[in-house]
């Protein structure tokens, strides 16, 4: 049958990138307009929602490979009202997104490694460049949709490659730091713009 009688082999139109890719991407901070000097939360970056949850709104940038200039929205939790997992897991991204931007072995503790891994305030963020493992999640239609939950560390085999500017490897099949079963009732409560909160309990 011709192609254009049988559409059962054409292409999914799925806009999603596979689960596992690893890609170089620019973290930008979209400012939320609320501070709490006493958290160290300044410079207008973190967002307070309506059930009292306060995150940093996160846009990434695929930099290079197949999916260049694509965009990925997710949430880092700063605090929420249902308990420390969902500010334990944004300070645990933020640690990789440190360790991965700035080359540090996340087993490395010397003073060096933790000195870099302290920042002035959430402007130090703000244009990272690191290599984060791609993963999906779904939003509040219950479509699926890209998420970053983890950064990967200069010790990564794949690490070098990726933010050198080479294409993309493939899965690597570790695990990220946050799992599905994070993304449940605090979700429903805090919709982010582009769809559920990444980080919420």
């Amino acid at each position: 049958m011709s192609l254009w009688n049988d559409f059962n082999d054409a292409q999914s139109n799925s806009n999603v990138i596979p689960k596992g890719t690893l890609a170089k991407v620019r973290l930008t901070l979209r400012p939320g307009g609320y501070d709490d000097p006493s958290q160290g939360w300044t410079g207008g970056y973190a967002k307070r929602g309506n059930t009292g949850s306060v995150y940093l709104d996160a846009e990434y940038t695929v930099l290079e490979g197949p999916y260049a200039k694509r965009k990925i929205w997710s949430l880092i939790g700063l605090y929420s009202p249902n308990g420390p997992n969902w500010a334990n897991m944004g300070r645990s991204l933020v640690r990789g997104i440190l360790n991965s931007s700035r080359g540090i072995s996340d087993k490395d503790n010397s003073p060096e490694a933790q000195a870099r891994r302290r920042i002035n305030g959430f402007a130090d963020l703000d244009g990272l460049e690191f290599v984060a493992r791609i993963d999906i999640g779904q939003d509040t239609n219950g479509e699926d949709k890209n998420e970053i939950k983890s950064a990967v560390m200069p010790d990564h085999r794949d690490y070098a490659q990726v933010m050198g500017a080479a294409p993309m490897a493939a899965p690597s099949g570790a695990p990220d730091f946050a799992s599905a079963a994070h993304q449940t009732a605090y979700e429903a409560q805090a919709p982010a713009p582009h769809g559920r909160p990444s980080w919420a309990d």
